[in-house]
């Protein structure tokens, strides 16, 4: 047997107990794992998991009669039962009208309750629209099949007129041919501001 056949014959032995030495080595030298440390939840979100089903990211989006998109989504909602509408956190909609403008509104948290055709956001309710208009309110009351909601109490609004406060707001179209509309009702004071409708 000449030398190459023998370094061959050499190697063949070798390298897989080099191999054997290295992978022996990984698990030899691999540090100690904490059980506690590895889970990837707190423990509040165990214990929530555990006691009660949760969604992820769910979204709702449709088409009105009148062909405006609606999309809702949510950072987490539990399921409703019977007797409670499924509840939801951090609530995002956007309504876009047929015309191009939009009507975005975030919340807190909220409800669906697909049997009455309604969303409720609830908490720091922000309404925006494409035309300028920024409203807060605590409670936002909104049809899940059109274009249409209703905040019963207190809002503050900015916008291209300047700044108002109304005890009540709606929002939709008195028919399927006319266009959306904002009312603010229930004793609306206004500042009126020039300069921002010339901005």
């Amino acid at each position: 047997m000449d030398g190459y056949s023998r370094l061959i014959q050499f190697l063949k032995v070798l390298l897989p107990l080099a191999a054997l030495m290295l992978l022996s080595s990984l698990f030899l030298l691999s540090r100690d794992v904490d059980p506690e440390a590895a889970l990837p939840f707190a423990e509040r979100d165990l214990s929530e998991r555990v006691t009660g089903q949760q969604i992820t990211r769910p979204f709702f989006s449709g088409t009105s009669a009148r062909g405006e998109e609606i999309l809702i989504t949510a950072e987490t909602a539990k399921p409703g039962s019977m007797n409670a509408p499924a509840a939801a956190e951090q609530l995002f909609a956007r309504m876009k009208l047929v015309n191009g403008r939009e009507i975005t509104v975030s919340s807190d948290a909220g409800d669906f309750a697909l049997d009455s055709d309604t969303a409720t956001f609830a908490g720091d309710v922000r309404i925006t629209t494409s035309d300028g208009f920024v409203m807060t309110t605590d409670t936002l009351e909104t049809s899940l099949s059109g274009i249409e909601g209703a905040a019963p109490r207190q809002v503050d609004a900015t916008g291209p007129i300047g700044h108002l406060v109304a005890g009540a707001m709606q929002f939709g179209a008195e028919n399927e041919e006319a266009p959306v509309h904002i009312l603010f009702t229930n004793g609306v004071k206004l500042v009126y501001d020039p300069q921002t409708s010339e901005r």
